[in-house]
């Protein structure tokens, strides 16, 4: 009886190892993406700087792309996690958004999203700094296993074991989660590292 036990376990383990060596791997680079945009007076505030929503959506955008590409599938938006606004845009000026990733789960994947305010020159200054988390999705919107992160290199080392610990503090905020009586989607409203978990019909 004990040896059996010790067979199965031995087994189990051989198809834990075998699933894992299985799973596809891919790069940073593989899905690093970069996108430009000319600022234009449609995108600026009351006060004539660029409006926050806007770079929002470009900045979503960025993400989605990087992860789908990594992903090979359709991605949704789970959480904003430190976003931070560095310092303005005015019209006519050149927004660069770089979208890499930093860490990946089982169906989630960390990007990190840098804006810059590129002048006449090509000289590029930082404006925005955010992380979005992104999940791997079916068609009935599951999600669903990813391609794993090969970690290269001390920078992507340190930028993958900071994507961790920001995993845990975003999980440690959770302040709140406010249900309906059919949850089969879910909005997720952001204030800062803090966000509440709303699911609507």
């Amino acid at each position: 009886m004990e040896r059996a036990i010790i067979a199965n376990r031995k087994h189990d383990k051989g198809e834990v190892r075998k699933e894992m060596s299985e799973r596809k791997m891919k790069r940073v680079e593989d899905s690093l993406t970069e996108q430009s945009h000319l600022l234009m007076p449609k995108c600026l505030n009351a006060a004539g700087y660029l409006f926050g929503g806007q770079l929002l959506a470009w900045i979503d955008e960025t993400a989605g792309i990087v992860a789908k590409r990594h992903a090979e599938m359709n991605v949704v938006t789970v959480a904003v996690d430190n976003m931070y606004f560095k310092a303005g845009a005015r019209v006519n000026d050149t927004i660069v958004l770089i979208g890499r990733l930093t860490h990946v789960g089982r169906s989630s994947m960390e990007v990190r999203i840098d804006t810059y305010c590129e002048a006449l020159d090509g000289t590029r200054t930082m404006i925005n700094r955010a992380y979005f988390i992104m999940v791997g999705t079916d068609e009935h919107q599951h999600p669903v296993e990813v391609p794993g992160l090969i970690i290269e290199g001390v920078t992507q080392q340190i930028e993958n074991e900071a994507a961790q610990k920001r995993a845990k503090t975003l999980e440690s905020t959770q302040t709140g989660r406010i249900l309906t009586k059919q949850p089969q989607m879910r909005l997720f409203l952001f204030i800062s590292n803090i966000y509440c978990k709303v699911r609507i019909p």
